[in-house]
């Protein structure tokens, strides 16, 4: 039974509060989910997996799916009712296609480091370009969105009679006798031929914002333990709800204690070791090593770190479920208190301080 500060008790509310279910326990749930061990699901062309509350049930704000596109193989025309996608592309070449409620459309090439973002219901298409395969990690500002509720074009217009086909498309109602009669999902075909060096005059009907964003292009921040890269919708303008970020870290350095006041953290990490510890009030913490593949996870306003531990630079991507980046880090709140004001809180002399940083060090070494 908890107790409140005045001594009255509150039957059946745990002493950290009332949670959300994976985070209503005595002890702290995992925060790790090993997305790149997980069985692949083979397509035509390609493979998938994902990382949902299904499997990862922590994770209730945002999903995520691992994807590879061999050459010409195209991801379906496709949308999705319940989340917007924000990708970055780990390797390879890819040509996205996209439309929105203005009938825009937009046709442009990725290539590794590359980010796009589709507002949630804007319809979309992946195909790979070659020479090898093109993989990416796929994030949803939706931890219920699942690949296998994506709304297809094959799916829908398979289950439309002909003559209403017909009627739509003015066409004969013979035209579609050869159309699949379910959703193809991904299909292998010719890689398409590069893309005109300039539209035909007056064909352009380009939408005011791009879909795409080189976020290696980007100039990094650096500080002494790695660097960070942040696309939020500042960098990205048509990312209004979700922000991306790319951190590398020296061996032996670390992630600042911090955290998001706004929004929850997705991470996948691409290579090297790290170590997280989560810090979720009432005296509960949780510490889990990370390899490549794995997915991290820390929700909003939870106190968290990152220490590379192996021997190599570590790489992790991370996406927020809001367009607006926002830290807090524990250096710059120490910093900005009286050294009184701190001897009190931790009851130590005020010259315990004299050495603290001076303000945020997002990467110490």
């Amino acid at each position: 039974m908890a107790t409140g500060i005045d001594g009255d008790s509150y039957a059946g509310q745990p002493p950290y509060g009332p949670m959300s279910a994976p985070l209503q326990g005595k002890e702290l749930p995992t925060f790790r989910y090993a997305l790149g061990a997980a069985p692949n699901i083979p397509r035509d062309g390609g493979w998938s997996k994902e990382a949902t509350v299904v499997n990862f049930p922590v994770s209730e704000k945002l999903a995520g799916v691992l994807m590879q596109l061999e050459p010409g193989a195209l991801r379906e025309l496709h949308w999705h009712a319940n989340a917007a996608e924000w990708a970055y592309i780990i390797r390879g070449r890819c040509r996205v296609t996209t439309i929105d409620p203005q009938d825009q459309c937009e046709i442009v090439d990725f290539s590794e480091g590359d980010v796009w973002y589709f507002p949630r219901g804007h319809g979309h298409s992946i195909q790979g370009l070659g020479p090898g395969p093109c993989e990416f990690i796929l994030i949803f500002d939706n931890g219920y969105f699942s690949e296998f509720g994506t709304f297809s074009i094959t799916d829908w217009i398979g289950h439309v009679p002909a003559e209403v086909l017909a009627k739509n498309f003015k066409q004969p109602a013979a035209t579609f006798a050869n159309f699949p009669k379910k959703e193809v999902y991904l299909v292998k075909g010719p890689v398409p031929p590069p893309l005109p060096a300039d539209p035909a005059p007056g064909s352009l009907n380009a939408p005011p914002e791009t879909h795409r964003y080189r976020m290696l292009a980007q100039k990094p921040q650096e500080f002494p333990g790695g660097s960070m890269r942040i696309v939020s919708r500042k960098e990205f303008p048509i990312s209004t709800t979700m922000t991306g970020a790319l951190l590398r870290i020296k061996p032996g350095a670390l992630r600042e204690l911090h955290w998001h006041p706004n929004a929850d953290e997705w991470q996948y990490y691409i290579k090297g070791r790290a170590r997280m510890t989560v810090f979720g009030s009432g005296g509960r913490a949780r510490t889990e090593e990370y390899g490549p593949g794995d997915v991290g996870y820390a929700p909003q306003g939870f106190g968290h770190y990152i220490e590379n531990i192996g021997d190599d630079e570590l790489e992790l991507v991370l996406a927020f479920n809001d367009g607006e980046y926002q830290s807090i880090s524990a250096t710059a709140w120490f910093a900005a208190n009286p050294p009184e004001l701190l001897a009190t809180n931790f009851g130590v002399p005020a010259s315990t301080f004299a050495g603290f940083p001076k303000g945020e060090t997002p990467m110490p070494d």
